[in-house]
């Protein structure tokens, strides 16, 4: 079988203190500015990625959006720890093993060209082997912590995540609505910071957390046999975790995965692997992960507050 490398899932931190370090704004030079509520950030794909471009502290480079990440992060190989900072008291888990050693830091402001953020903190860590991997410059990872105050389009059909602020309750402060017709919608739970879906597979009841920087699929290999029939082997990757420890793992495409009675899915590839280390970090029990092959398939909307998907419809083609 051939054997792929792949790097994915990044960091599920833990509440902690914060240090005191205030630090210039971060920027995103190529945000579209559509009113003062909604700014459209185009992305680009490196291997299944989403990857802006940001600006911070005068340094130029990438940030991934992982809605699996609790907090900003920042590579502890641009933002060493020559400047003030505080250990965090627990450790951060990945996908496949603990994290040492990560700090804290407060920001000032975290700035997405006139959507300015105030009082966030951030996450430091050594990311230097997503890097290499991926051979570009990462300044960090925009999580959970920078998203829940915003309904989040994220469209890999235009290449683009637009942000719209929200009231408390979920509600869109800028009243246009949406170019592209909703379609469909499902429900999900907040667990912490953790978007949990509940699925099935050909009747089989599962649950899954969705996470963008996922980046492929992924099935717990402890889920339901009845569940397992339907995935069907076609390889074996490594999986590269976010403290760099690498695993063998089986891919392959998954098939009749449904998330209600009128939103159901292709095939999507997916590895089956153990979740436990996953599981501990999310503080539930997920029988699996949605990512790329996921938003490949579904052109999303986010909304933390309501606690809601959205999906909205592809253009017909025309041949």
């Amino acid at each position: 079988m051939r054997v792929f490398n792949v790097i994915i899932g990044f960091v599920f931190g833990l509440q902690t203190a914060f240090a005191n370090l205030a630090i210039n704004q971060v920027s995103f030079p190529q945000a579209e500015i559509l009113n003062q509520y909604t700014s459209r950030i185009p992305f680009q794909l490196i291997d299944n990625l989403i990857v802006v471009k940001a600006e911070l502290m005068g340094k130029k480079g990438n940030f991934i959006i992982d809605t699996g990440s609790e907090a900003l992060i920042l590579n502890k190989v641009h933002f060493p720890q020559k400047y003030a900072h505080n250990r965090k008291r627990q450790e951060m888990t990945g996908v496949v093993s603990i994290i040492d050693n990560p700090f804290e830091r407060k920001l000032n402001s975290f700035v997405i060209e006139n959507l300015v953020l105030e009082n966030q903190t951030s996450d430091v860590i050594d990311l230097s082997h997503i890097e290499t991997s991926k051979k570009m410059k990462l300044l960090g990872v925009i999580g959970y912590s920078i998203l829940k105050d915003y309904e989040v389009f994220v469209d890999l059909y235009l290449n683009q995540i637009t942000l719209s602020k929200t009231d408390n309750k979920g509600v869109k402060l800028d009243p246009r609505g949406y170019l592209e017709k909703i379609v469909d919608s499902v429900g999900f739970k907040l667990k912490n910071h953790t978007i949990v879906v509940n699925a099935s597979i050909n009747g089989q009841p599962l649950t899954f957390g969705v996470d963008t920087a996922a980046e492929v699929n992924q099935i717990n290999s402890k889920a339901s046999r009845k569940a397992l029939k339907y995935f069907h082997p076609k390889g074996r990757l490594m999986l590269t975790g976010a403290s760099n420890k690498q695993i063998e793992v089986l891919a392959g495409n998954l098939h009749r995965v449904k998330l209600s009675e009128t939103v159901y899915l292709g095939p999507m590839q997916t590895i089956v692997t153990n979740l436990d280390n996953l599981n501990k970090a999310f503080g539930t029990t997920l029988d699996g992960i949605l990512g790329y092959e996921f938003f490949k398939q579904k052109r999303t909307i986010i909304n933390y507050k309501k606690e809601k998907l959205y999906f909205v419809q592809y253009p017909l083609q025309r041949h």
